[in-house]
């Protein structure tokens, strides 16, 4: 069982590292491909998006897989999962409906209103047939949902090489490359499934519904809430500068998300063994402390390197157009450390299983961020918001630390 549980958790680091290996080419095609303002209407659409997909994590897989390993009955399982996909799918609607109406509100061009539709269509489908991952992490096989992701990726990558070759600068043909991944996915999710599952009948239980969005509430709205902390400074940076330089803002955070999802790769690696499997709290507290050093000097060394490398980095991915990024990337790739070891110390939230420490959290920094870029922004520009981002990060850490040292274990002394 151990060497399938490890097998199943290779699967799952793979895939996201196939991800961020993928995702940096296909930027760095698109930004040499749309210019910076092109590139910038292309970042702002899919912050958008971003912001707009949270909405359909109404029950997440924190929901989901424990109660699909605790249902042995194909059929409740099925029924498990059909009332998950009804409630991602509405959210999605949500999500899309509100993407629509914050651009008809702001109006910021046809550009970026092909964009946001494109991109959207991902909203619809990644999360709702999301649900059969969730059926595989339940069963402890990883393996297809990777392949199928990675299948998907290829595709997505081989047709932006293709209208790059092309010769192709508009942003439309792009964007559907973009929605195309999500529908392979989609499709071949929902195929695996059928094939393998054969008993579908289904009935809808208010009741079961109710208690799944009663449970994943709060989780659902601590990431919408990261969501707006991470992607609300374009929101408020693109209205107050020209494209080109949010086009050079964008570019630098674009390398700094995919330098940061490495956390979440080593703190899914390490998790399982030195956390979760601890029955003692003292050991599982002492442990989260000692990963969160860990990671977070490995972040910080990781930033020096790329702020060091920056002129190196951004003319490889996006060519001699984008030289303000470099003096942006320089600053903020060493603030990017702060989320290393956030993304530890929150391990002490999912062991407790205390969702609401989450949201309280991700409440805090975007009202921080927020605050401070629409103070900042308008007048600095750029820089505001790197400040703001290594604000948010500094605020993400405080509260994460101060509530690992508030709730370390009490030592018990013995009575002389």
């Amino acid at each position: 069982m151990s060497r399938r549980l490890a097998g199943n958790l290779l699967w799952m680091l793979a895939e996201r590292g196939f991800q961020i290996g993928i995702g940096i080419g296909v930027v760095a095609i698109l930004a040499r491909a749309l210019g910076p303002a092109g590139f910038a209407h292309f970042q702002y659409a899919q912050s958008i998006v971003l912001i707009a997909a949270s909405f359909a994590l109404v029950c997440g897989a924190e929901v989901v897989v424990p109660r699909l390993v605790a249902t042995v009955a194909p059929s409740a399982q099925h029924a498990l999962l059909a009332h998950a996909f009804v409630l991602r799918l509405g959210g999605g609607v949500i999500g899309y409906l509100l993407m629509c109406g914050y651009l008809g509100i702001t109006s910021p061009g046809p550009e970026v209103w092909h964009a946001a539709l494109w991109l959207g269509i991902a909203i619809l489908l990644r999360e709702p047939f999301g649900v059969v991952v969730a059926w595989m992490q339940a069963h402890t096989n990883n393996r297809p949902g990777t392949l199928f992701s990675v299948t998907a990726l290829a595709i997505k990558a081989i047709l932006v090489g293709s209208l790059f070759a092309a010769g192709v600068h508009k942003i439309t043909g792009y964007v559907a490359a973009f929605a195309l991944e999500a529908i392979v996915l989609a499709v071949l999710l929902t195929s695996y499934y059928f094939v393998r599952v054969h008993d579908r009948d289904f009935t809808w239980q208010t009741p079961q519904a109710r208690e799944l969005i009663t449970a994943g509430a709060l989780f659902g709205i601590s990431f919408i809430l990261m969501m707006g902390a991470r992607r609300v400074d374009q929101l408020v940076l693109q209205p107050s500068v020209p494209p080109a330089d949010f086009g050079a803002y964008a570019a630098c955070m674009q390398i700094l998300d995919n330098f940061t999802m490495v956390a979440s790769i080593l703190v899914a690696g390490v998790a399982p063994t030195y956390v979760y499997a601890k029955a003692a709290y003292a050991d599982a507290h002492a442990n989260i402390g000692r990963i969160a050093l860990g990671i977070g000097t490995l972040g910080l060394i990781g930033g020096v390197a790329i702020a060091g490398c920056a002129p190196w980095i951004v003319r490889l991915l996006y060519g001699n157009a984008f030289e303000a990024t470099v003096t942006l990337l320089r600053v903020a790739a060493v603030a990017s450390a702060l989320i290393f070891a956030d993304v530890a110390l929150t391990l002490l939230a999912v062991y407790l299983r205390k969702p609401r420490w989450i949201a309280v959290k991700w409440a805090l920094v975007l009202s921080a961020t927020l605050a401070f870029n629409l103070a900042v922004i308008p007048r600095y520009g750029s820089w505001g918001a790197i400040a703001g981002y290594a604000l948010g990060n500094g605020v993400a850490v405080v509260v994460s630390l101060a509530l690992w040292w508030l709730h370390r274990p009490v030592r018990e002394v013995a009575a002389a």
